[in-house]
Parts: C-alpha cells; structure tokens; sequence
C-alpha cells in the first residue's frame, strides 16, 4: 500500500483550511498516486480561544472538513485518515479533538477522539492548557484497511507507550498519529519519540505534523502571541528507520508499506511473546486483535 503524509501549518480560518488541504491531497494524488493519505492534527483551525474553537468546530458527521474529507475519499477512491478536527460537543462549551477516518467510497471507516490532553509549561514558561477546550476521548480504537489494521492516536499521545501497546495487541500493524508538536519540544523528542514507538510496537508509524506558526491567546488572555510547531512529518518502519520524511515548510511525503515486513521483523524480534506482566508471561500475540 501506498501512504502520504500531509504537513500544513493550518490558520484560524475554517474556509482556508479546508481549501488548503483540498489542494494538497489533490496534488498528492495527482503526482504519487497514493492510496491512504493523513492530514495533520487540527488541520480544520488552529489558534484562538476556547469561544473560537467551539464556534468553528466541526459537526460530526455533517460540518464543513467532514464533508471536504468525505467527498475527496470519494472523488479521488483513497482513504482519508482525516488528521483531527476540532468537532463540536452536544450541550458542551467545550470539543473533541477528533480523527474521523473515510474508505475509499467515502464511508466513515472510524472516528477516535484524543485521550491524552496537552496540559503542560515549558521551559520558557509558555504555557498549554488543552483541557480547558477540549474534553478528552476514552476508547481505543483501530480499524481495518486493505490487509492492515490501523490504530488511531493524536500528538500528546505520543508520550504514553501504554496506549501504543494497547493498539498493538488490538492488532495495530500501523499507527496513525496526527500532531502539531510544539517546535521547542519537538526539536528534541519528536522523531525519537516516534521511533521508539515503531521499535516498541513493530509497527509502521506514520505521523504527519503542522509547521510554521499560529496565534493563540496569551497566558493571561489579555492578548494573542505567535506560537511554532515543528513539522517535520514522518513514515517510521517496524524496524525504526524514517523512510519518509517532510522538509520544513508545508508538503506532503509518500511511502510504500508492507505487511510481510511487519510479520517479519515480529517474528525476528518476537518481544509480545516476551512480555513479563506481574511475574507471569502475558497472553498476548500481536495482530491477533485480542
């Protein structure tokens, strides 16, 4: 199967964005062709206040990037694994920051809501507080695409191998991690982070970022101030190398994977026969779907 990874660095414009990506997968399409394409988290808006994100959030299903998403699965017959969206919440003040995945007839194939919420400060004392937006997911989720299972996970997750291993032994041979790293962070985790995770789980991890900045709210909220993300997209293989990989600024980044690479780097390295849990050997076998 043929993978692209889209890197964007998403505005506070709803119209613009979905414009944008249109754009971008139908150039992807028309050079490489590919049958799965991701776009990055948040690539529907980026920036503004919780008011701003619940004002242009999406409805799922129905509102405006899940219906670009859905016609361009259609139209073009890829699958879309549509980054994450900010989706709006029934009866809440809040959103999900949500990833609605569509076949190539246009179905919605899964939807999965991040679990982990980027609450953080760092060391230049900036401050990011998702959880005063978004109300975090609670279900693991994969789905099946074309002989390959993919779990589904969103940025901050990435730091929480527990879930990785849940993907895994729900029977993950590819994981999905749509992000927009901050660029102080990422500058020093994110492709070892997401390495690591292919290694851990021998799985290809294919994880598509934003670059560039946006504007968000200043920690006190009396102003706005420029914030970066990273970019730097990428396709890691089950053996940890990045085998594809985007240049800064926005772009997209193609890929070939293969599941006999997958069967054969578990069996080479059989670590989930291996695994120790509580003094007893755990009754887990990777693709099994357990």
């Amino acid at each position: 199967m043929k993978i692209a990874v889209i890197q964007m660095n998403s505005v506070s414009d709803v119209a613009a964005n979905i414009a944008k990506a249109t754009r971008m997968i139908e150039r992807v399409v028309d050079l490489e062709g590919p049958d799965w394409v991701c776009l990055p988290e948040h690539w529907n808006w980026a920036g503004g206040a919780t008011r701003d994100k619940v004002a242009n959030g999406d409805t799922v299903p129905g509102g405006p990037a899940y219906a670009a998403a859905q016609q361009l699965a259609a139209k073009h017959k890829i699958w879309v694994h549509s980054g994450s969206v900010l989706e709006r919440a029934e009866g809440a003040a809040k959103v999900h920051n949500t990833t609605v995945v569509f076949d190539r007839t246009g179905r919605e194939a899964a939807i999965y809501r991040k679990i982990h919420l980027f609450d953080i400060t760092l060391p230049d004392g900036t401050e990011y507080r998702e959880s005063a937006s978004v109300i975090p997911g609670r279900e693991i989720v994969t789905y099946d695409c074309e002989g390959f299972r993919i779990g589904c996970a969103i940025c901050y997750d990435l730091r929480f191998p527990e879930l990785f291993q849940a993907l895994a032994a729900n029977g993950a041979d590819v994981i999905a991690l749509p992000s927009s790293f901050t660029l102080q962070t990422g500058k020093d985790h994110w492709e070892v982070l997401c390495r690591a995770r292919a290694i851990e789980t021998e799985t290809y991890f294919v994880a598509p970022g934003q670059c560039g900045s946006f504007m968000a709210p200043s920690p006190d909220n009396t102003g706005s101030e420029r914030r970066f993300t990273y970019g730097h997209s990428l396709v890691a293989d089950p053996w940890g190398h990045v085998v594809a990989k985007v240049s800064d600024g926005e772009g997209f980044a193609c890929a070939r994977i293969d599941k006999a690479f997958v069967d054969r780097c578990r069996a080479n390295i059989p670590v989930a026969g291996h695994k120790v849990i509580g003094g007893e050997m755990a009754p887990v076998r990777w693709g099994s779907g357990a």
